[in-house]
Parts: C-alpha cells; structure tokens; sequence
C-alpha cells in the first residue's frame, strides 16, 4: 500500500489483497479479508499462504462497483487446520492415536452446531465426529476423514476459528475501467484534412474533415483518441519548422503555445472550427465506440488574454520581461510557464473552471502537459475536486521525470501516466522495468505504454526498422492494459531530425497534409 494515500484499482481489475500474518508456535492460522463495497454490501475473502517463507498471505478479488471501498485483514488460530496437521502426522505414527481421534469429533461437533451451515453439511460433520469415534474404525479409516477434501472445504468456508485478530480498516479507491485499460490513438486535428493550395500554403484541415478519419482510428482497434491543444495559438514569438525562430506566412505555431486575441483555455482554434463543431466532433467519435482525450497544458503563449488580466501568474524578471519556458538546452520562446505561487487561489480557480468547461463539452479524458513542473498540492486540490463532482473523469500525467516525482503525481490522483516504458528496449531493462510496475507500484501508479509521442522517436525505432515497430507494438500492448501511438507509427514513420529524437518537420510545428485513409484497415 502506497504510504499516506489509499491504493487504486478499476473496476474488474483483479487485485492482490496481501498481508503478512503469522503467529507463535506450531498451530496453524487463516486469513480473511472482509470487504465492504461503496453501497454497505459485505464479502469474506479467504486469503492463502504465498509459500515464500515470508509469512505473506494473498487472494485475488476483482470489485465491480465503482467507488471506495473498505476492508480490513482478519487472522485467526484455524483450530481445523491445526488439528488436520496434527492428526495426518500422529495418526500414521501412531501416537495419540485415540486422543486425536476425540479432539476431531469435538472439533467437528463444534462445527455442526454453526446454524449459518446447511443442514447436508451439519449432518456430514457429525457423521464424521461418529465415524472418528466409532471402534470399529480403522486408523486408515481415520486418517481417510483427516485427508477428506470435501470436510475440509467445509471448514474453509466455515472456519472454526479463535483467537481472531482484527486489523485496521482501510480503503481502496475503484474507478471505471478504462482509467486502467484502454487502447490510444493520438493525431493533429490540424492535419485530418489538411490542403495545400495552389499558391504552396496549407489549409488547416478541421473539426469535419477530421470526423472522417474515426472509423478508420476505431478500425485498429483504438478506444481513446488523444487530441494535443485544440485551442488559439499564440502569434508572438511563434515557432517555425523544426523548432526555427524563423516564421513564413501560414506557419501554425505549436499548438501548446495557447492563446491569443481570438482566445485561450476555453477557446477552439478558428481553424478547427466552433465549440459545436467539437461537441459534434465528441459524439461522432463516441458512436465510432472511441472516447476524445483532451491535451490539458497550463501555459500560456504571450499573448494569451491571462497575461495582461492577470500578469501576477506569471514570472517577471528584474529587466521587466516575462520569463519564458526553458528545459536547458531546450528554449520556448513561444510559452509563458505558469507560477503558482503568486496567486495560488484565484489560478486554482481558473484551473477548475477550464476543466469543468471541457467536461462541459463532452470531455472525459484528461492528458495532462507537464504536471511534474507544477506544485503535487495543486494536482492533488484539483484532481479531488473534479473527481468528486465527476469520478468518471481520468487524468493521465505526461510526466517523463524522476522515478519519486512520477509517483507522487501517481499518489496526488492521476489515474494514468507515462513511463519509462518508451527507452526500456534489452531484455534486462524490459524485466526491471516490468518487475517494478507489476510489485513495487502497482497498487497505485498506472503506466500508459506510449511506443512514441510528437517528442519521442527513439533511436530503437529510428534504426530497428519495421521489426522494431512491430515488437515494441506487441510489447505494448500484452505488457500492460494501457498503451498508446502516435500517429504515423503504423506507417513505421522513421526518419528523425538529425540529432534529435523528434520526427523530422515535426507536426507539433507545422501540418502534415498526409492522408491515410487508403492505407488504413476497413471500417467496422
């Protein structure tokens, strides 16, 4: 269990519910775990020993209903579990023979007088207490009851127990299911339907002519699609082709550069069309059974309305300009990061109307930009509040960082996050990496295995060529219950701007006006 903060599964997802437990002595225990769902129903789980020598016990139970639940260990002397030891081993040696025979039928006698138990099974008991008593039984007539599965079934499910030890009681958070399983396609609205006109430039293709890419997205076998920002994009310091400072006309900037005069966080792109337009876009997709992942980037391009509404959220430096986003080597001229510190309140505010606005709309799915560079307080605020208005909602951390900092955002309430997962490619760093997430942070940290991003195209893909695509596809996809692609990789799209791991003319900086449609798998 995560320290501090209540482990997480979704709904059917098989968890482990282990305990250490042991006692002093020879005499054997059992373990329950007692359950009780959202709604108050109640369930006994009977746990089993690992057999590591570790004194763990576990079981598998896969909740259902959608909420918290709670739960706490029960251990006990198992007095039936004890005894069966003893007598197999007294028994067959012939030692006590007579007095093992008479603490079973006690102990059996004991068991049928339980009025929870089916009158078959009272009966079958003290016939067994009987037959154990009866002269004329034989030692291997009595170490026949002692093996006998179908008694012992009986106490498993009914234990004679004492000594019972109650543990404390605990939570455990279930969401719906596709916060921990799914399928996800990512692609640029921007370049679904995008035309070069006769004078060179591009048209943005739009909400619309996106729409027809989605049967063919469904047709993979995709059941989200992650759209990056959607939103206006900044027009100062605009980025060119492969991250140049140098802009032509027509250039569309990146799209994480948000805001500008025709708007910001609530906004739609012009080019992409109206809010109806995205409403429409939603409900196509959702009959195309794929459900819309919207980017969630806090930030703003320079002339984003927050910054001269509210200049206070963000950073000014002593020559009096506004400090822009950098990750050294790496510059972002055309972004304005956020500061959280100036005016925590009034930003929280903004933060949660923007997310509301877009659950407003349709939104169920969160990709969130960054968040390893915000406070885990202001994360850990706004994921409790949304989810309690809507549990439905998922946010999944874009967050390549230290191993702590990724599962703090994991603890703080995102559903989801990227991982290591991308750079993991020998068969020693595939273990380590697997071994990790499926023990040590699995009660809490979900990796979406992405193969590739707009940001990320591994040297594995760049010089493995179609086999690598093919196998790091696979791996994706049985490793794990989530993964994702972005688009272009089923089309083993390989050449990297030299130096970089980042596809050449990277799309994050212009269009791609590249149809696949007569490349795609047939439409269901």
């Amino acid at each position: 269990m995560a320290d501090g903060f209540r482990p997480k599964a979704f709904a059917g997802e098989a968890v482990p519910f282990t305990v250490v437990s042991f006692r002093e002595g020879h005499d054997r225990i059992g373990v329950h775990v007692r359950l009780f769902s959202p709604g108050g129903d109640e369930s006994l789980h009977r746990l089993s020993p690992l057999g590591d020598g570790f004194d763990r016990w576990q079981v598998l139970v896969a909740p259902l209903v959608e909420g918290v639940w709670r739960f706490r260990f029960e251990t006990f002397s198992d007095d039936f579990a004890t005894w069966q030891h003893a007598a197999a081993v007294k028994i067959a040696a012939g030692i006590d023979t007579a007095l093992m025979r008479e603490s079973g039928a006690r102990l059996f006698e004991r068991a049928a007088r339980k009025g929870s138990r089916p009158a078959p099974d009272r009966r079958a008991l003290k016939d067994a207490a009987t037959a154990l008593r009866s002269a004329e039984a034989t030692d291997a007539e009595a170490l026949a009851i002692v093996a006998d599965a179908q008694l012992a079934r009986l106490f498993a499910e009914r234990p004679v127990a004492s000594l019972t030890t109650i543990g404390e009681e605990r939570e455990l958070l279930v969401e719906r299911t596709r916060a921990g399983v799914g399928a996800w396609y990512e692609f640029f609205p921007r370049s679904e339907g995008a035309k070069r006109r006769a004078d060179g430039t591009i048209a943005s293709g739009t909400f619309r002519s996106a729409t027809k890419r989605l049967p063919a997205v469904a047709a993979m076998g995709f059941e989200v699609l992650y759209l990056p920002p959607i939103h206006p994009i900044g027009e100062v310091n605009r980025k060119g082709p492969n991250n140049t400072l140098h802009t032509e006309p027509g250039d569309p900037g990146s799209p994480w550069a948000i805001g500008s005069a025709a708007g910001g966080h609530d906004s739609v792109h012009p080019d992409l069309g109206s809010l109806a337009d995205f409403r429409a876009f939603v409900r196509a997709a959702e009959k195309q059974g794929l459900e819309i992942a919207l980017d969630f980037a806090l930030q703003a391009a320079p002339d984003h309305p927050w910054v001269t509404e509210h200049p206070e959220w963000f950073t000014t430096l002593p020559d009096g300009t506004i400090a822009y986003a950098e990750n050294p080597p790496k510059k972002y001229q055309d972004i304005y990061p956020i500061n959280f510190d100036n005016d925590p309140v009034g930003f929280r505010d903004e933060a949660l109307r923007i997310v509301r606005h877009w659950i407003a709309q349709g939104v169920r799915i969160f990709r969130v930009d960054n968040p390893h560079t915000k406070p885990l307080q202001f994360w850990e605020w706004l994921i409790a509040q949304v989810n309690a208005e809507h549990p439905d909602i998922v946010f999944l951390a874009e967050a390549f960082s230290r191993p702590n900092v990724m599962r703090g955002l994991a603890k703080a309430g995102f559903q989801q996050s990227y991982s290591y997962f991308t750079w993991r490619n020998t068969k020693v760093e595939l273990e380590e990496f697997l071994r990790s997430i499926s023990t040590e942070t699995a009660d809490f940290f979900r990796p979406n295995l992405f193969v590739n991003t707009p940001d990320i195209l591994t040297e594995y893909l760049q010089f493995g060529g179609r086999p690598a695509y093919k196998i790091r596809a696979a791996l994706a996809a049985t490793v794990g219950a989530t993964y994702g692609v972005y688009a272009g990789y089923e089309h083993y799209e390989n050449v990297a701007r030299p130096g970089s791991e980042e596809n050449i003319d990277n799309e994050k900086y212009e269009y791609k006006a590249v149809s696949y449609t007569h490349l795609t798998l047939p439409t269901k």
